[in-house]
C-alpha cells in the first residue's frame, strides 16, 4: 500500500529545513532574499525550464561554494548547477477518490564556457541530466487532464540536454544545435511558474498535446536560431525532430534511437518592453508564434489521417503596478495565454489562461510572491460529438465543453536557495477529456524548491 504523507507532516519538515543552520547562518545579512531585477518579471520554475538559474553568490545554493572549488571551476569555464523540486498534494474533495501524491525532480548539469576553455568567444556547451520520481495526483486521484503537479510524469532518469550554443555579434544572433527540448527557447511563459499546475508552468499544454512539440525534460535533436532586431525585439525559429520513441523510458539514454516521424517547424516573435538596459518602463513580454509538424497523425473522431499538424499562440505578461523606484522588481503583473488548433488533428482546440502575480507581498518580504490563475482547455467538438451517447449511458446530462483549473499560491522565499509554496487548486469538470462524469475536485499541497 502506498504510504500517505500528510500535509501537516510535510509542513513541519519544511519548517525544520528552513530553520536548519547546516548551510546558512540565520543572522547573515547577505543571506536575506531580495527581489529579482526588473529585467525579468519572475524567475522560471525549476521543474519546467532547461536549467536552474546560475549561482551568483555562495549563498545562492544550499551546498555553498564547496570550499572555493565551485568558484575556481567557474573561473576555469565550468559552471556546475543542480536543483531539487518536490510537490506533495492531497485530493481533499471530488475527483476519483481522496488521497495524497508525492512527486519530485532532481536535476544536475554543467555549462562549459568555450571562450575560457578553448578561446572560442560566445560558445557554450550545455549538459543536463534529469530524474523524476513519484506519482501524480491528477492521474491517480483526480482523473483530470491538466496536471496538478508540474513535476509529475515520466518518473525515471534521462538525458535532457547535450547541446552547443553560439552567440554572434555580441549575442544579437544566437544559434543552438544538439539534443534539447524546443520549449527551452520557444513558447514559454516563466511568470506562470509562480503557480504549480503544469497548465501554467511554463507552456500551454495544447502545444505538446496536439503536435510533436516537446518541453523539458523531453529532449529531441534540433537546431534553433534567435535574431535580435533590437534589444527588446527578437525573432526565433528552428527545426526539431519529432520522435515519439524518445519519450519511452527504455530510450532515456538512447538519443539516436529510430522512430522519427517528421520535423516541427516553429516561428516566434517576442517583444519585451521595459527590459532593455537603462529602461525605466515597467517590464513586459509578448509572444506571437506558429508551428507546423510534418508528421502524419490520426484524424480526430474520424477514420484516416492528416498530413501534418499545426497551431498558433499568443502569450503576454506585463507589470502594471510597481512598488518603490523606477527599477524595482516589486509590483503587480498580469498575464494571458491563447492558443488555437484545428479540429482535424487536435484534442484541445482552444486554450485560454489569465492570471495575476504580485512580487513583494509584505514589509521585509520583497522576494515573496502571491499568484492567482485560471485556465480553460476546450475539448475538440468532434470528440465530444463522437462520445455523445456517453452521458445517457452514464446517467448524467451532457459532456462538458472542457476542463477548467483555478489556482492560488503563495511563495515564501526562505533563503536564496530555498522556497516553499503552499498551493490550492480547484478543478472544474475533471472528467472532460476522459468523457465521463467526475465531481469537481479540490486539491491542497505544497511545493519545495532548492538550488543545490
Amino acid at each position: 500500500m502506498r504510504r500517505r504523507i500528510t500535509l501537516l507532516a510535510l509542513a513541519g519538515g519544511c519548517a525544520l529545513t528552513a530553520a536548519a543552520p547546516a548551510w546558512a547562518d540565520d543572522a547573515a545579512a547577505d543571506d536575506q532574499p531580495t527581489a529579482k531585477p526588473a529585467a525579468t518579471t519572475t524567475a522560471p520554475h525549476a521543474a519546467a525550464t532547461a536549467k536552474p538559474p546560475q549561482a551568483r553568490h555562495p549563498r545562492d545554493t544550499a551546498t555553498g561554494d564547496w570550499g572555493g572549488l565551485r568558484t575556481r571551476l567557474k573561473d576555469a569555464g565550468v559552471s556546475i548547477r543542480a536543483d531539487y523540486v518536490s510537490e506533495t498534494f492531497s485530493a481533499v474533495d471530488g475527483g476519483l477518490r481522496r488521497g495524497t501524491a508525492y512527486t519530485q525532480q532532481i536535476r544536475a548539469g554543467a555549462d562549459f564556457d568555450m571562450d575560457r576553455i578553448a578561446g572560442l568567444s560566445g560558445g557554450t556547451i550545455h549538459l543536463t541530466l534529469n530524474d523524476r520520481r513519484g506519482v501524480g495526483l491528477s492521474s491517480d486521484f483526480v482523473g483530470n487532464r491538466l496536471p496538478i503537479q508540474e513535476a509529475a510524469g515520466g518518473p525515471y532518469a534521462r538525458l535532457s540536454e547535450a547541446s552547443y550554443e553560439q552567440d554572434i555579434d555580441g549575442g544579437r544572433l544566437n544559434l543552438r544545435v544538439g539534443f534539447f527540448a524546443m520549449g527551452n527557447d520557444l513558447g514559454g511563459m516563466p511568470i506562470g511558474c509562480n503557480l504549480v499546475n503544469a497548465a501554467f508552468c511554463a507552456h500551454p499544454l495544447s502545444m505538446s498535446g496536439n503536435s510533436g512539440w516537446y518541453n523539458y525534460p523531453n529532449a529531441r535533436w534540433g537546431a534553433a536560431v534567435r535574431y535580435r532586431l533590437r534589444p527588446d525585439l527578437a525573432i526565433r525559429t528552428g527545426v526539431y525532430q519529432v520522435n515519439p520513441r524518445l519519450g519511452e523510458e527504455e530510450n532515456a539514454f538512447k538519443p539516436f534511437v529510430g522512430g522519427t516521424t517528421g520535423v516541427l517547424l516553429p516561428i516566434e516573435a517576442e517583444y519585451d518592453p521595459g527590459t532593455a538596459p537603462g529602461s525605466h518602463a515597467m517590464p513586459g513580454h509578448y509572444k506571437l508564434g506558429f508551428y507546423y509538424d510534418t508528421s502524419t497523425a490520426p484524424r480526430q473522431a474520424n477514420p484516416g489521417t492528416v498530413g501534418g499538424r499545426f497551431g498558433g499562440y499568443i502569450l503576454a505578461d506585463q507589470m502594471i503596478l510597481r512598488d518603490g523606484g523606477d527599477n524595482g522588481a516589486r509590483g503587480l503583473s498580469v498575464f494571458g495565454q491563447f492558443t488555437a488548433n484545428p479540429e482535424a488533428s487536435a484534442q484541445i482546440t482552444r486554450w485560454y489562461a489569465a492570471g495575476l502575480v504580485k512580487i513583494g507581498t509584505f514589509a521585509g518580504r520583497d522576494a515573496d510572491t502571491v499568484a492567482l490563475g485560471v485556465v480553460h482547455a476546450q475539448v475538440n467538438e468532434r470528440l465530444r460529438a463522437a462520445h455523445a451517447d456517453a452521458p445517457a449511458a452514464e446517467g448524467y446530462a451532457s459532456l462538458p465543453q472542457g476542463e477548467t483549473a483555478i489556482e492560488l499560491s503563495y511563495g515564501f522565499q526562505v533563503r536564496r536557495w530555498l522556497s516553499i509554496r503552499p498551493d490550492v487548486q480547484y478543478i472544474a469538470d475533471p472528467g472532460a477529456f476522459s468523457y465521463r462524469e467526475t465531481d469537481n475536485a479540490l486539491a491542497l499541497g505544497v511545493q519545495v524548491k532548492m538550488q543545490i
